[in-house]
């Protein structure tokens, strides 16, 4: 489906983002291992937490689904059944990545896929480690692509540096680690998303963090239930605090949304940059910090330059960030994010190829891209390549340019915002 965006004159309203996506994905694995009953409740009704959600099912796991909330009927560490058909992860990374930690600790044979665009995702970042563990574990091509064959069981503790930060790589050890002998380790060049390690604290498991290195304490022999409401997601608000900042006289209330650190790196930069934004109502929920983002049109705002430790912080949100750079007065340089040629698209090419076609100035380069600005974009007709976050950048982009502009593939948005454009809608005056 193709959709058709026209210049808006302004953004004005209030909105709840959709539940967060990594908080769903791991609130419905990780009670799934557990022992007893746990609630989920705000779970996010998208297809990614939805292939993790029928790959437990497929596991064994009884999963009742009410009006008002989940609940998962727990089997423990070593009760997964082994799943008689092969288990399609759909399009979630999350899903197959955190899924061969914890399948590496099963005495079973389980094979694990996904769709044409996940059977491109590098699979060899979790086969080393967990290889190293004792998993037998192998994967397409040389072990770089799904699927993914894994009989676990038998798992050995390492001490594992990671050459990349990835929040999915870490889980995927560390899951592992609660089935290893000895105690497990894993460090990153930078600290990314700590949701695993925060739910896996509150579910009894003796874990430390320190700077970059977070060690799992054995024995993790059971994991407690839990009952949780999820918080909104940052990296669906993003969109919408993108947009209010560069539509002229917007102003969006966005509410009850996930502020972990280790998600908000782009509320950082927009605010270096000259945004508006202010954060209020502050509280905890789930363990995680929560609040309402209140965001306004900037008057002037300054390129910048993105790099080193804060990327892994924003990620998700390089697509946006693209396109809210377009505005800023200068040039604006972002580095060190080659992993993005390993997501769901090449989103460097993909940001890259598209802002052109709208008549951006902006270089690519093996780990980013340089978008000199302010410009005036120009409509065109853009491809999503089937990319959640490039669909939704696009559409931001359409808002503060001339004409309609066209983006090809745009129920790709279904994989984690399925009310994005209706909500768009809603706010444009």
């Amino acid at each position: 489906m193709d959709r058709a965006v026209k210049k808006a004159k302004k953004l004005i309203g209030e909105i709840t983002p959709p539940p967060d996506k990594s908080i769903s994905h791991r609130a419905i694995m990780f009670a799934s291992i557990a022992k007893g009953v746990s609630r989920i409740k705000n779970f996010l009704w998208a297809k990614d937490p939805l292939s993790s959600l029928n790959a437990m099912r497929l596991l064994g796991v009884e999963i009742k689904v009410t009006d008002s909330e989940i609940m998962v009927h727990g089997k423990g560490l070593h009760s997964l059944s082994e799943p008689e058909n092969v288990i399609d992860c759909g399009n979630s990374g999350t899903t197959i990545r955190l899924l061969s930690g914890i399948l590496a600790g099963q005495s079973f044979l389980s094979i694990l896929t996904g769709d044409d665009s996940l059977r491109q995702r590098p699979m060899k970042r979790i086969i080393e480690p967990l290889r190293l563990m004792g998993a037998d574990i192998r994967g397409r091509a040389e072990d770089r692509f799904p699927p993914v064959v894994i009989k676990g069981g038998n798992l050995k503790g390492i001490n594992y540096k990671m050459p990349v930060a990835s929040a999915q790589v870490k889980s995927a050890i560390l899951l592992a680690g609660i089935y290893a002998e000895g105690e497990t380790s894993v460090t990153e060049p930078h600290k990314s998303r700590d949701h695993t390690e925060r739910m896996l604290k509150t579910m009894g498991v003796d874990l430390i963090v320190k700077e970059n290195t977070v060690k799992i304490i054995p024995p993790a022999d059971k994991l407690s239930s839990f009952d949780i409401a999820i918080p909104n997601d940052f990296s669906s608000a993003a969109f919408f605090i993108g947009g209010a900042c560069i539509v002229p006289a917007s102003e969006i209330l966005i509410k009850n949304v996930c502020l972990n650190e280790t998600r908000t790196g782009f509320i950082e930069v927009l605010k270096t940059m000259g945004a508006t934004i202010e954060i209020l109502n502050i509280r905890e929920q789930a363990g995680e910090p929560v609040g309402d983002i209140l965001v306004k049109t900037a008057t002037e705002l300054k390129a910048t330059t993105v790099k080193g430790e804060i990327i892994p912080r924003l990620i998700d949100e390089f697509p946006i960030l693209c396109v809210v750079a377009t505005q800023a007065e200068g040039t604006t340089l972002i580095r060190d994010a080659k992993d993005l040629r390993a997501k769901e698209s090449d989103r460097i090419k993909a940001m890259t190829t598209e802002l052109r076609k709208m008549g951006v100035p902006v270089k690519e380069f093996e780990d980013g891209v340089e978008i000199k600005g302010p410009c005036g974009l120009k409509s065109a007709e853009v491809y999503s390549y089937n990319d959640h976050r490039i669909a939704m950048a696009l559409s931001i982009a359409g808002l503060i340019a001339e004409g309609e502009t066209v983006i090809k593939d745009s129920d790709c948005v279904d994989i984690s915002f399925p009310h994005f454009y209706n909500l768009l809608e809603r706010l444009q005056r």
